[in-house]
């Protein structure tokens, strides 16, 4: 991971590196909270899409979140939205940073962004959590799944996010989109790629009216969990929520358990049971604890959320090559593509 760290009284002025004016972003916070000589700003590496930053500005200890530069898919590193799901999980119980406030004025910093406060906690980049011991690994999986399962119990409407998505024919409108996205793409031609989405459109099951407050990437990655006790603290990287159905994070939640630790962090292969990891069917029980009614996943929703995350790094490969990528290493990640798909054909054949 490679951060930027700036303190703004060392180097005035604009600054490449950091990609935004740090002197008129500490203005701007100045005229919010009052002057303060205390600041400093780093941006972190992870993300793959909005760039983030860790920002201190007197006693506050802050985040903030912005989309990237360049020409911009329509609806796509959509901020405004990540700070609206998280204003209105704030009333819940689902761990989430509390919101300070959204700039929608791009002159300040080339884009609209938000600030968030910053939450204490541990980051595992991988599925395994190389750092935890097998007890406290088990355990913070089964948070993982009992925080899902909050977000899905949370009624959207009673939180103000009514008119966050629509609610109906929710496989049947994300594979058309993400069969767009697919098909206009600068990059190769996947052909068992676009076949797999020809597939899920023609296997993709009755809709059932389930309906909730999707997260669109809820992974071990996007999580923060307590700096000393195994549960979830905080639930980051809303970029992709919306109104969908439950099943689509269960199954995208459940992807590690059919990816190798080399396709981006899975757990196939590895001593699951010496870790402490639990199954895949352990994990759904507990969820399924948490949230009563909600069926497990088929393999049509593991298909499609392999297929959806195979396309997102499609994505990733063309803003690597258009040069506007988040993370500077991005290009790495767009032969994961074509093994994503391939996963998903496993998953339908059984294999």
């Amino acid at each position: 991971m490679s951060d930027t760290r700036r303190n703004v009284d060392e180097k005035p002025g604009p600054d490449p590196a950091l990609g935004i004016d740090a002197d008129a972003f500490f203005a701007f916070l100045d005229e919010r909270f009052g002057h303060s000589d205390q600041r400093e700003i780093e941006r972190i590496g992870g993300g793959q899409s909005n760039p983030t930053y860790f920002v201190s500005h007197g006693a506050r200890r802050m985040v903030l979140r912005k989309q990237p530069p360049g020409e911009l898919l329509k609806g796509a590193h959509a901020v405004d939205r990540e700070y609206r799901v998280l204003e209105a999980l704030s009333k819940t119980d689902v761990p989430v940073p509390r919101t300070i406030l959204y700039h929608d004025d791009p002159a300040l910093l080339g884009t609209p962004f938000y600030l968030m406060e910053r939450v204490d906690g541990r980051v595992f980049m991988e599925a395994a959590m190389d750092e935890a011991s097998p007890d406290e690994r088990r355990q913070m999986y089964f948070s993982i799944a009992e925080t899902l399962a909050k977000l899905h119990a949370v009624n959207h409407e009673a939180v103000g996010l009514g008119d966050f998505g629509k609610p109906g024919d929710y496989f049947a409108r994300q594979i058309s989109r993400w069969s767009r996205a697919l098909a206009a793409s600068t990059g190769k031609p996947i052909p068992r790629l676009q076949k797999l989405g020809e597939w899920l459109e023609a296997n993709q099951p009755p809709d059932d009216g389930r309906a909730g407050i999707a997260h669109g990437d809820f992974r071990v990655g996007n999580l923060l969990f307590h700096p000393s006790e195994p549960k979830v603290a905080a639930v980051l990287d809303w970029e992709l929520s919306t109104i969908g159905h439950p099943l689509a994070d269960l199954a995208f939640c459940c992807m590690p358990w059919h990816t190798a630790p080399d396709e981006y962090g899975g757990i196939l292969g590895l001593d699951r049971e010496s870790l402490g990891i639990p199954s895949e069917a352990e994990f759904v029980d507990r969820y399924r604890q948490t949230l009563p009614g909600m069926p497990a996943p088929t393999p049509f929703h593991l298909a499609f959320s392999l297929f959806r995350f195979a396309v997102i790094f499609v994505g990733i490969a063309d803003r690597a090559r258009a040069g506007n990528a988040a993370d500077p290493q991005a290009a790495r990640y767009g032969p994961l593509a074509e093994r994503f798909a391939e996963r998903g054909w496993e998953v339908i054949e059984g294999r």
